[in-house]
């Protein structure tokens, strides 16, 4: 399960202005006409092509749990896409982001200070150039870790060194264990 990715994604989802498609045949109907046809949605959901063609003329309603977490899952990457731009570019430029988050935290330092970890609740506004670089990482594809590590930087910035007014000698923020995360635009 890949937290802040999700947690980036349901930020920009709560842009939209239009709901996303509910049923599994308005998602499929939706999906095919995206795609361009039956047989490409059939391949990137790894069904059959009848079985798309079922869905897309209501013949199947109810799909498995797996399918219907693939179909909301894609169509939600795909809907909406200018207005998913204009929130990202907004939260890049200007607006920042938000994060909430309960997780271990810990930093390593100077030998004479405290660097153990512990679990710290926060809620920090994250400015422009940090919430451009966590989505420009997403957009090219990083791995839960890399977001991890982008997300520490953001907070040993924001949070611990306060933006260069405390603990200048901080040399790595960990975060780890993360047991709640949101973001807001």
């Amino acid at each position: 399960m890949s937290l802040i990715a999700d947690g980036l994604s349901a930020a920009v989802h709560k842009a939209f202005t239009r709901p996303v498609p509910k049923s599994a045949g308005a998602q499929m109907r939706y999906l095919v006409k995206q795609l361009g046809g039956t047989k490409a949605a059939a391949q990137m959901l790894r069904i059959s092509q009848r079985t798309v063609e079922r869905y897309v003329k209501d013949q199947i309603k109810k799909p498995r749990a797996d399918l219907a977490a693939r179909m909301e899952r894609e169509v939600k990457n795909r809907w909406q896409p200018q207005i998913r731009a204009k929130a990202k570019a907004k939260a890049a430029s200007t607006g920042g982001i938000i994060i909430d988050t309960r997780a271990r935290l810990g930093y390593s330092a100077p030998i004479g200070t405290t660097d153990q970890d512990r679990v710290r609740h926060l809620t920090i506004a994250l400015p422009p150039h940090h919430a451009a670089r966590l989505f420009d990482a997403q957009d090219t594809g990083a791995d839960e870790r890399e977001l991890e590590r982008i997300t520490a930087e953001a907070l040993k910035e924001v949070y611990f060194q306060d933006g260069g007014r405390r603990a200048g000698s901080l040399d790595e923020v960990r975060f780890t264990d993360i047991e709640h995360l949101q973001f807001e635009l």
